[in-house]
C-alpha cells in the first residue's frame, strides 16, 4: 500500500507498489482506492463450515501498523459500541455466506472517527494475530480448522468473550530507523514468563535470521482479566524480554505501552489510528524506558563484505574512489537509478533495495560523480556494503 496524496506521484508509487507486489505475490497487479485518514482497523476472526454456518468467534483491534503492516494486536477490539459490534458481526457472516466460504477467515473494516465502517478485504487463511482470539475464547482455531476439513459442523453458539489479550510481534527491524530490517545471527534470545503469557517463536540464540523472507521473529502474547491488567502485564514481559546481536521491534512495544494515548481507559481518550505510529515516532522514541535492549555484534571485529551481483562475487577490496555510499540493510538491489559517470547530489536516491518483503531507498550521504558501481540489479549486498563509488 502506497498513499498518493498528488497526482505527480501517481506513476512512482504505482510502479514501486506493483514491484513490491510481485516480489511478495508474483502478481503486479494493483488497486487504487480511496484512502481514509485516522481510522481504526478493526476485524473479526470467523469459522466456516460445510454446511452453510458461520460463526463469528470475536472481534479485533489491528490499528498499530507501520507501513500498513501489523504491529500490535489485540481481543477484543476495544470501545466498540454495541450497534458497531452487532454491525460488523452481521456484516462477516453475510460476506462469508454470499461466497459460500469454508474454513478460517478474517474479515476486515475501518472504523472512522465518525463511526462509519468500510469494508476492508477478506484473509482467506489464518493470521498472525489468530493467538489473542485463541486466548478470550479458548477456541483452539487450528484444531477448528481440521474439523471444518473434515466436514464436521462448527458450534453456532455465539462463542463466550472473556478477558483481554495482546499481541506485540516482535519483528527484526531497527525500529528509530524507519523499521529498517536488520537481518543477522541471534546471539542470545531471552523470553519472559508468567501468568498470561503465551509465545509463539520462530527462532531461537545462535538462530540467522535471514533478510529473504518476512521480518518477523516471534510474538509475544499477553492476556489478563480485562484490558488494564494485560496492559500491566505486557509491560512487565516487554520488559523481561532481551535479544542480543540484531536489533527489535521489542523496545517500540515498551514505547507504545508507556503511551497514554494506548493505555486510555475511554474511548474519548482512546485516539489510535492507522498512521498513529508515523506520526508519533518521534515522541515515542522518549517514552522507552532506560533498560534498553542490547543490540550489538557478537564480538568487536568487523566482518568482511561482500556483495554479490548476479552469480559473481565482488571481494572486498582497496576502493578507487573518493566516498562510499553503503547499503542501509541486508538485501537485494532491485533498481538501481543512477550510472557510472552520472552526477549524484547529497540526499538524491540512488537506488532501491528490498529486504524482508520492504522496499528502502538508497539515499547519497555525499555529492559527486559516479566512478564505480559494484553490484547490478538483482544482486545481493551486505549492510554498509558500498553499492556504489563517488569521486
Amino acid at each position: 500500500m502506497r498513499i498518493v496524496r498528488d497526482l505527480s506521484e501517481l506513476e512512482t508509487q504505482i510502479a514501486a507498489a506493483s514491484r513490491e507486489a510481485e516480489l511478495a505475490f508474483g502478481r503486479p497487479a494493483c488497486f487504487i482506492e480511496r484512502y481514509v485518514e485516522h481510522a481504526r482497523h478493526v476485524e473479526t476472526q470467523c469459522l466456516a463450515d460445510n454446511h452453510g454456518n458461520v460463526a463469528v468467534v470475536s472481534t479485533r483491534d489491528c490499528t498499530l501498523q507501520r507501513r500498513q503492516q501489523k504491529l500490535v494486536e489485540e481481543a477484543p477490539a476495544p470501545f466498540l459500541t454495541v450497534q458497531q459490534n452487532t454491525r460488523l458481526v452481521e456484516a462477516s457472516v453475510a460476506i462469508l455466506s454470499a461466497v459460500n466460504y469454508r474454513g478460517a477467515a478474517t474479515c476486515e473494516f475501518l472504523l472512522t472517527p465518525q463511526g462509519e465502517i468500510f469494508f476492508l478485504e477478506v484473509n482467506t487463511r489464518i493470521q498472525v494475530e489468530h493467538p489473542v482470539s485463541e486466548e478470550v475464547t479458548k477456541i483452539d482455531l487450528i484444531l477448528e480448522m481440521f474439523r471444518i476439513a473434515e466436514g464436521e459442523r462448527i458450534d453456532l453458539e455465539r462463542p463466550q468473550v472473556s478477558g483481554h489479550s495482546i499481541e506485540f510481534r516482535i519483528n527484526a527491524e531497527d525500529p528509530w530507523e524507519d523499521f529498517r530490517p536488520t537481518p543477522g545471527l541471534v546471539d542470545r534470545l531471552d523470553l519472559p514468563l508468567g501468568p498470561g503469557i503465551r509465545l509463539d517463536f520462530g527462532y531461537s540464540s545462535g538462530d540467522t535470521v535471514p533478510p529473504f523472507y518476512d521480518s518477523l521473529i516471534g510474538k509475544v502474547i499477553v492476556t489478563g482479566a480485562d484490558r488494564q491488567q494485560a496492559i500491566v502485564r505486557s509491560r512487565r514481559a516487554l520488559a523481561e524480554f532481551a535479544i542480543r546481536g540484531i536489533k527489535s521491534t521489542a523496545p517500540f512495544h515498551q514505547a507504545i505501552l508507556a503511551s497514554p494515548e494506548f493505555a486510555a481507559r475511554s474511548p474519548e481518550d482512546f485516539t489510535i489510528h492507522t498512521r498513529w505510529i508515523d506520526s508519533e515516532i518521534g515522541r515515542l522514541a522518549g517514552l522507552v524506558p532506560q533498560r534498553k535492549q542490547t543490540s550489538v555484534a557478537s564480538d568487536d571485529s568487523q566482518p568482511e563484505m561482500v556483495a554479490s551481483a548476479g552469480e559473481v562475487e565482488i571481494e572486498a577490496t582497496e576502493p578507487s574512489y573518493r566516498v562510499g555510499i553503503k547499503a542501509p540493510l541486508s538485501g537485494m538491489v532491485i533498481e538501481l537509478l543512477v550510472g557510472e559517470g552520472d552526477s549524484v547530489s547529497q540526499g538524491d536516491i540512488v537506488a532501491i533495495m528490498e529486504a524482508m518483503k520492504m522496499e528502502q531507498p538508497v539515499v547519497a550521504d555525499h555529492s559527486g560523480v559516479v566512478s564505480k558501481i559494484n553490484v547490478a540489479t538483482g544482486g545481493f549486498v551486505e549492510m554498509d556494503a558500498d553499492i556504489l563509488g563517488l569521486n
